[in-house]
């Protein structure tokens, strides 16, 4: 056994890069529980493992005492100054106990803790592989799909995929290449455990980092994201440089890089909009395609705002089932109260109640309250 053990340590060692120390360490610990448990011994034993020879040595370990209680544990310090002249009391004393057939059993020990060791080893490797791809986009095959997961194979390990992290309009077939985010990536005791999304914004803002230069080397700066997956989502851009267009230069020549984007993610709508200090410039440009006319920012609490529109643009800047304005209420982080010019009259008349953050005659009623 002594030349197979140290074969397979070494390999261990130069293959999966598991240091010999480490498994001779585990193989130790491993065979003392071997022992106690195939002798029926309760002594304190230890066991030695020869790197070099292969050997393998069990040995009794008793405290040196004046009277012995228990021989298993203890040995009197008459029989320990026979050994060794230097012994003292409270010293303690290795007995070789090594049963003859010891080494079967050292055998199959050895073979299940470098199986272990192994399958550590191989799930700490996936795990510091996909640690490193946390907050990244990765490109998947469908493996195959239950009631819970959609379950994608990233080649070396299975992610997850939840229902919420599904984009609703999507169907998952086994063999689609997907891209998707990597969430999270846990080391659970069944090994590496990586989970992924399609619905989260940060998908958009890695795909937008992708087909933008000026966003990945940081000329364009994506602000805010709000998105509804797999149908309209809008994002807040601004230029760090004053001579480009942030909003143009995502959109791309006639289109094209939105359109990528749009493609990846099977159609889903996508308002690109230019972020302002300003607020009530940047509510404005959030609620895109629509016209708004003012902006009223309530006194007594400043996330709180009231847009005023064209009556013929309420319905487009509310929205189907009023998402546009949802959107633009998550991308401001403004509770958004949308109201036309004509049910606005009246706020004109009252102008101690709300603060005008942009000229233009117009006033207020309630037609809806967007709140992110």
């Amino acid at each position: 056994m002594s030349k197979e053990m140290i074969s397979a340590l070494n390999t261990l060692e130069e293959e999966k890069g598991i240091k010999k120390e480490v498994v001779i360490d585990a193989l130790e610990a491993a065979l003392v529980s071997a022992y106690k448990r195939n002798y029926g011994q309760a002594q304190n034993v230890d066991v030695e493992f020869n790197e070099k020879k292969g050997d393998i040595h069990v040995y009794a370990v008793k405290e040196v005492v004046d009277e012995v209680l228990d021989d298993q544990q203890q040995v009197s310090l008459s029989e320990a100054l026979s050994i060794n002249k230097a012994y003292e009391l409270g010293d303690h004393i290795k007995f070789e106990v090594t049963p003859k057939n010891f080494g079967r059993i050292a055998a199959q020990t050895a073979k299940q803790v470098i199986l272990q060791r192994v399958r550590e080893a191989e799930r700490e490797i996936i795990y510091n592989k996909y640690s490193e791809y946390e907050n990244e986009i990765v490109t998947g095959e469908v493996a195959r799909r239950d009631n819970r997961f959609v379950y994608v194979d990233l080649g070396g390990v299975e992610a997850v995929m939840s229902k919420q992290d599904q984009i609703p309009t999507e169907q998952y077939e086994p063999h689609d290449h997907i891209k998707v985010y990597v969430t999270k990536v846990e080391n659970s005791g069944k090994g590496a455990q990586v989970f992924v999304s399609r619905s989260t914004p940060d998908l958009l803002k890695r795909l937008f980092e992708q087909e933008v230069p000026e966003i990945f080397d940081g000329t364009v700066e994506i602000v805010s994201v709000a998105r509804e997956a797999g149908d309209r989502a809008k994002v807040a851009v601004r230029s760090n440089d004053p001579d480009i267009d942030a909003v143009g230069t995502c959109v791309g020549p006639r289109g094209q890089r939105v359109q990528t984007i749009v493609n990846e993610l099977n159609g889903e709508n996508m308002d690109i909009v230019e972020w302002d200090e300003d607020p009530a410039k940047y509510i404005s440009n959030a609620l895109n395609p629509a016209e708004v006319v003012d902006v009223l920012f309530d006194e007594e609490n400043e996330r709180t705002c009231i847009v005023i529109v064209p009556d013929y643009q309420l319905s487009l800047a509310i929205g189907k089932r009023g998402q546009n304005a949802r959107l633009a209420a998550k991308l401001t982080g403004y509770k958004i109260d949308i109201k036309s010019e004509t049910d606005a009259k009246d706020l004109v008349e009252e102008p101690d109640d709300m603060e005008i953050n942009e000229s233009d005659d117009s006033a207020d009623t309630t037609d809806t309250d967007i709140e992110d």
